[in-house]
């Protein structure tokens, strides 16, 4: 797969992607790249790390669950949320180990900084995965002073549940950009996650984390992001974006994808995303199939996957 920049009718291929695509019954249908090879899937891990705190007792479902596994824009409702989460397990927002930011959401950001405030924990995009990490250390009797230690039991927990959806070992943990661990695996067992998450039987924790996301799609992302947008205009889809450009979705048959723009450029996960979903048969993805180029503030070109 290769990723084309169109501007005043000059064609540069300026990406590359890794991508992996399996059938219903999770079959390898198509792949460009090494999808074995091992990469970090940032917050595409996120449904996962949520699964294994309904495991170990997270007691929360509807958008609140979908919080638990979110990046979120850092909206007013988002915030309520997060709050709620922690409110509900007794904890105040200093209790939050990830790192101040300000809301992904440029107005959200922007109605803080109007209003007096400044980056807080509560607004950064991880905040809901990490309150709920905190609300289960509260009803476990686990310390959450150190609940981002590697060590920490709700940490094992997250990775034996990624091991157990994946389908492997974790081949290296690292700390992400919120401070949580991070678990290195490949884009193949990013897709089985997904796949296996959409095919569990009703009820079961993956499931239940699934449904949340899919019906509240932008309390795990935003108003006017792109997973919001994608899973409003598929009803069924799942779908979680990462930062280097990592996203993985799966359709409600077992139909699923990963992928990964090579150079980690965020511009180029839409229009590969959409090609992918084209491929599966998914149709009605006209509007979010390219990203336009701007020159002046006005559409000179365009942002399009192509697939050889």
């Amino acid at each position: 797969m290769r990723i084309e920049v169109e501007r005043s009718g000059l064609v540069e291929s300026v990406h590359g992607a890794t991508a992996c695509v399996l059938g219903t019954d999770g079959e390898v249908l198509l792949t460009y790249g090494d999808p074995a090879a091992v990469m970090f899937p940032r917050s595409s891990n996120k449904p996962m790390q949520a699964t294994a705190l309904v495991e170990q007792g997270l007691a929360l479902d509807g958008a609140d669950l979908a919080l638990a596994a979110a990046s979120h824009a850092g909206e007013d409702f988002h915030v309520a949320g997060v709050r709620r989460i922690l409110a509900g397990a007794g904890l105040a927002e200093d209790a939050l180990g990830c790192p101040p930011d300000l809301p992904l959401d440029p107005d959200a950001a922007h109605a803080l900084l109007r209003a007096g405030g400044a980056a807080d924990r509560v607004h950064m995009n991880c905040s809901g995965k990490h309150a709920a990490m905190l609300a289960v250390c509260a009803a476990r009797g686990w310390p959450t002073e150190t609940y981002l230690d590697p060590g920490h039991p709700v940490q094992k927990a997250a990775r034996d549940t990624v091991e157990r959806l994946t389908g492997g070992p974790v081949a290296v943990t690292a700390v992400d950009g919120c401070g949580a661990p991070l678990f290195g695996f490949s884009l193949l067992g990013l897709a089985r996650a997904f796949r296996a998450a959409v095919t569990a039987a009703p009820g079961s924790p993956e499931r239940r984390v699934a449904d949340a996301m899919r019906a509240h799609p932008a309390y795990m992302s935003g108003t006017n992001r792109l997973d919001n947008h994608l899973m409003t205009a598929v009803p069924g889809l799942l779908v979680k974006g990462g930062a280097e450009a990592v996203l993985a979705a799966a359709l409600p048959d077992g139909r699923a994808l990963a992928l990964k723009i090579t150079d980690g450029a965020q511009r180029a996960v839409r229009p590969a995303a959409v090609a992918l979903l084209r491929h599966l048969g998914v149709a009605g993805l006209d509007d979010l199939a390219t990203v336009p180029v701007l020159g002046g503030g006005e559409p000179v070109g365009a942002i399009r996957a192509v697939l050889p």
